[in-house]
């Protein structure tokens, strides 16, 4: 199995690499020329006119954008076209509101990761190497958060080609402040333009740090920390970065295709749950897997974990409306429904098939509720939510136990099973449940599925090359003596009493 996939990978590391390429050449010229100068201070957009819309509604402004462009030449009373890049506003055209949830929504999902899921990882693991994972959530944090501020964040949400974003933001170049003698101006996001820039730019960096974070579910008690910092840096730039564009750009190749996308299914969790796929067949298995018990060693840090990420979700969630309006509330509500039916459907399939309730599995049930409700979150109603949160819970507990055990992965924390299969889910749910007067567009299950093949195949591919290329430098694996002793001691020279 693990042969065959390895090969499957490499073939399909070829032929994107040949078409990707092609298509990115043909593209790049057209949207390089079309780009307005980031550095130019545009007026601020009139309130009919400027859309607080989130990311995922990209198809919309590119629709307003269309209908702005096809305006008679010189018409007196045409809208001003929607921004399609970073600029300047009078500070009078910040909305409190929208900034004040904002920032709430960015200290939210920062404790999504820590110290949520490293809590929720370091309950599961072996005693031997809690102190490893709780280490790997806290440095990818670190790590990314300087990626993000000199090129990610550029990569992902600036105009350029349909496939990778332009570097007018390298190193934050052009996002400022100014406090003069006439008044306050500053640039604000054309995705976001109700808030400051600096606001999107930290809540966008939230999301960016907890993807990777979320593939060391797949590979924990085994992958050395330096590696593992390789290959998360470089991941982020190679991987994150362009799927963020690629979805959430109004000039995204998916984006501009009309794939859903509210909160992250593919840009988040497909994305991390099939790197983490790739990293556990790279890597092999544990050195006992199948043979010792490797329970978890403290359900007491992973329930608390699972319910600060609970908690922490609504501002992934809610907070990707980029606004303190009405499709904030009902993505909150979605959220909330959708995750206690998933919990519950786990539950009751794991006590029918295993005849008791486990702790394990109703917050894994949860968690599996949040990922299936991401992408769908600002698209469907009450009818949707509980389908997608009852769907999820029963197929991702079915794949954490019987399709794991059948093909044999190691897949140490399900980061694949929960994650992978249920951004799958509400990805593919999304395109059944949307409703048009919550989000504004119809769903379509074939284009749903051409954002996840996307991303199955790119994020796939790319973590296959990046992770073999690392082995060849550096290894990419720690030595069965250190295994055996315990990540804590053995990389960090700490243990828990």
């Amino acid at each position: 199995m693990r042969k065959l996939l390895m090969s499957l990978l490499m073939a399909g590391s070829l032929l994107a690499g040949g078409v990707g390429a092609a298509l990115a050449d043909d593209a790049s010229a057209p949207a390089a020329a079309s780009a307005p100068d980031t550095s130019a201070s545009a007026p601020a957009p009139d309130a009919s006119a400027a859309v607080a819309a989130p990311a995922a509604s990209a198809p919309a402004a590119d629709a307003s954008a269309a209908a702005a462009a096809s305006a008679p030449a010189g018409a007196s009373d045409a809208a001003p076209a929607t921004p399609t890049a970073p600029f300047s506003v009078d500070s009078s055209k910040i909305n409190s509101g929208d900034t004040a949830w904002m920032l709430t929504s960015t200290a939210l999902v920062l404790f999504m990761t820590i110290p949520g899921l490293a809590l929720f990882y370091g309950g599961m693991v072996r005693k031997k190497n809690v102190l490893a994972t709780l280490m790997q959530s806290f440095a990818i944090t670190c790590v990314v958060t300087i990626i993000w501020t000199v090129i990610g964040y550029s990569l992902a949400f600036t105009p350029g080609s349909p496939f990778i974003g332009g570097f007018s933001r390298v190193f934050m170049a052009g996002m400022n402040y100014i406090k003069g003698d006439k008044g306050v101006t500053l640039t604000v996001s054309h995705l976001a333009p109700t808030i400051p820039e600096t606001v999107y730019f930290v809540y966008q960096m939230t999301f960016a740090i907890i993807t990777p974070a979320l593939i060391t579910g797949a590979f924990a008690d085994r992958m050395k920390f330096s590696a593992m910092l390789v290959f998360m840096s470089l991941w982020s730039i190679i991987v994150y970065a362009p799927i963020a564009h690629m979805v959430w750009e109004p000039s995204g190749w998916l984006a501009s295709a009309g794939i859903l996308d509210f909160a992250g299914g593919t840009v988040v969790h497909i994305n991390a749950g099939i790197a983490g796929l790739v990293c556990c067949l790279v890597l092999g298995k544990r050195i006992g897997y199948g043979r010792e018990a490797m329970a978890p060693h403290n359900l007491t840090l992973t329930l608390i974990g699972a319910s600060m990420l609970w908690v922490g979700w609504f501002g992934f969630n809610a907070g990707s409306a980029v606004a303190a309006d009405g499709r904030a509330g009902f993505a909150m509500f979605a959220t909330q429904v959708a995750t206690a039916a998933a919990a519950l459907g786990w539950m009751f399939a794991e006590w029918a098939t295993k005849g008791k309730p486990s702790v394990l599995g109703i917050v894994s049930g949860a968690v599996a509720g949040l990922v299936a409700v991401t992408p769908a979150s600002g698209f469907v109603g009450t009818l949707g939510a509980l389908v997608i949160g009852v769907v999820a819970g029963v197929v991702c507990f079915w794949a954490a136990t019987w399709l794991k055990h059948k093909f044999g992965y190691d897949d140490s924390l399900d980061a694949f099973g929960v994650h992978g299969i249920g951004g799958i889910i509400g990805a593919l749910l999304t395109g059944v449940f949307a409703v048009k007067d919550i989000g504004g567009a119809d769903g379509s299950v074939l284009l749903q599925a051409k954002g996840v093949v996307t991303t199955l195949i790119y994020s796939g591919v790319v973590s296959f090359v990046l992770l073999k290329v690392i082995d060849m430098v550096m290894g990419i694996r720690v030595t069965q003596e250190e295994e055996r002793e315990g990540l804590d001691v053995s990389l960090h020279g700490e243990r828990v009493e």
